[in-house]
Order: C-alpha cells, then structure tokens, then sequence
C-alpha cells in the first residue's frame, strides 16, 4: 500500500524547507515582537529567607518541671514546619504586610475598583511565597521592581511569624492561666475557711487529740488511783469536752492537709502557666537575612525571545499544513 505523502517525514522536512522563507519571516517577525514585549516588561529582583522552625514547648516546663521531656534549643520536626507555613501564609500577615508597605498603591490597584481585593491577593500571592525546602526548612521569596522592597517584606513576613506564633501561644496560655488562677484562689479560700475553723478549735484546748486524750487518760487513772475523786472529775469533764469536737478536729486535719496539696500542686501550675503566657519564645531559627538582590530575577528575556519562535514557527507549521491540505483536498 502507498504512504500518503502528507504523511511521510521526508515530505514534512521537504514542506519546511519550501516554505522556509515563511518560517524565517514568521521567526524574526516573533523575536522582534517578543523583544519589544519583554523590554516593556517591569523588571523584578527577588530576595529570601531560610529559616527552621522550632518546637512550640512550654517554656514553664522547662523551669518548673523536675523531669525536662522536651528541648527548647532543638530543631522542629516537618510538623512543626507545616505549622509555621501555615501561619507565614496566614492573613494575619498577609494584613500587616498589605498595610505596613500600602501595597495598594505599590501595586497600582484601585481600592474602589470591582474585585478590587481579590486583585491584591492575586498580586500578593504572585509576589510572596512561602515553602518547604527539601531540607526540612522554609524559604520566603519575595519579588518586587524594587530589590530593597523585596529584601525588606522578606525580612518582615520572618519577623512576623514569631510575633504571630507567640501571639496565639500567648492567648491559648492565658486562658489556661484564667482557669489555674481561678481553681488556686478557690483552695486558697478554702483553707482560709478551715484555719479559722481550726483557730476555733484551738481555742477551746483542742491541739492535738489523740496525743492530748491519751494524756488525760493517764492523768485519770492516776487520779482514781490516788484517790483524789475531784480531781479525776475534772479531768473526765475535760476530755468529754474534747470529745465532743474531736470528730470535727479530724476531719478538718484531714481535709486541709489534703488542700495544702492541692494548693502547692495548683501553685506550681499557676506559675507555669503565667510564664508560658507573658514569655516571648522564638518560632524559628533564622539561617539566611533577606539582602537586596543586585541582578532581577525576571523578565528573563532570551527565555521569552526563544519561547515565543518556537511556538510561533510551531503554529505557522499546522496552519501551513492544514491549508495545504485544505487545497489538495479541493484539487482532488
């Protein structure tokens, strides 16, 4: 069976080579454009940060726990640097960054204008990003016309992150400090109450019951031994009186030796917590400062030049083929 010569790479090769004036117009017709457009093109400089993220530890554990189960100088795991991306990418940032270098402006968008914010995210995505590295840190690019800018949104989007993280921390350990605060003054009221309870007790001769009746019992026997009935009287009237709150004695030894307990444990956390909520702790170890670049990052213009021939001289050869086959077709 015959090849259709339309089909045949020796007939494509000889298409190309007939029409090649057609390719060099439409390639030097494309690089000249391209040219144009990428000299027109702002150009951007691009600046980074490499940083490690590090644990978020109780701080407090580390001062008032005997046994210490975490490190705070220890690098964070891939957990931790996913937290840490999460919040570089997080609005909060995003915010203080928009507002602190009026992006609007810098990026010429109309505020009052349709879509208006969604054009700044877009813009602001486009510009700053922040990812793993393959060596389990994060790196923040930033780009912009302006190398200092770039270097600077850079250095601050790093410098936020640890006021952000240190933020949250600090909410989620006052509230917890909120309730510790509330359960240590609630025992120490507690034992307020039983003190004085006790100071009752105290004053009625009651200091020690067990040690105090069994040397009234001695002082009885020794009473009725000798005779001396008054005086043995006495002494029963006495120990009934102590009798009658003994009761109330023990269960009040008792129930405060249990609250001092409680008291030092709750003490303990209290102070844990507070300083968990009024420390600064960094959230990561920052490897490399942002610098101003001194060479742009984009346009990268022989890339664009080259790109926009190549698929210029791609299309021309389909159209170039489909008309031709247009017209064999018609011929036939």
């Amino acid at each position: 069976m015959k090849q259709e010569p339309g089909l045949d790479s020796s007939h494509l090769l000889h298409f190309i080579y007939r029409k090649r004036k057609s390719f060099i117009v439409l390639g030097v017709a494309s690089a000249v454009l391209s040219s144009i457009v990428s000299l027109l093109m702002e150009e951007q400089f691009r600046s980074s940060v490499i940083l490690f993220a590090t644990p978020q530890h109780s701080i407090g554990e580390q001062f008032y726990e005997e046994v210490k189960r975490n490190d705070l100088l220890e690098y964070g795991e891939t957990e931790d640097a996913e937290r840490l991306l999460q919040i570089l990418n997080s609005d909060r940032i995003r915010s203080r960054v928009i507002e602190k270098y009026n992006l609007w402006d810098h990026y010429e968008i109309d505020r009052s204008a349709p879509g208006a914010r969604s054009a700044l995210m877009e813009e602001y995505s486009s510009n700053v990003d922040a990812n793993l590295t393959r060596y389990g840190s994060i790196e923040v690019s930033v780009l912009d016309a302006d190398p200092q800018v770039a270097a600077d949104i850079a250095n601050d989007i790093a410098f936020l992150a640890d006021s952000v993280a240190n933020q949250l921390r600090n909410e989620r350990a006052r509230a917890a400090l909120k309730y510790a605060a509330a359960s240590y003054e609630q025992v120490q009221e507690e034992i307020e109450g039983m003190e004085r309870e006790i100071g009752v007790l105290h004053g009625l001769g009651l200091y020690e019951f067990e040690t105090q009746i069994g040397g009234l019992n001695e002082q009885y026997a020794t009473a009725m031994a000798e005779g001396n009935l008054r005086n043995a009287e006495l002494i029963r009237q006495q120990m009934a009186e102590l009798s009658q709150h003994a009761t109330q004695f023990s269960k009040l030894t008792s129930l405060i030796e249990a609250a001092y307990e409680r008291e030092a444990v709750l003490k303990k956390r209290y102070e844990l917590m507070k300083l968990d909520a009024e420390t600064q702790l960094a959230s990561a170890f920052v490897v490399d400062y942002a610098a101003p670049a001194d060479k742009k990052a984009k346009p990268i213009r022989w890339l664009i030049v080259v790109v926009s021939v190549v698929a210029t001289c791609a299309f021309g050869l389909l159209a170039l083929l489909a008309v031709e086959n247009i017209q064999r077709s018609e011929a036939a």
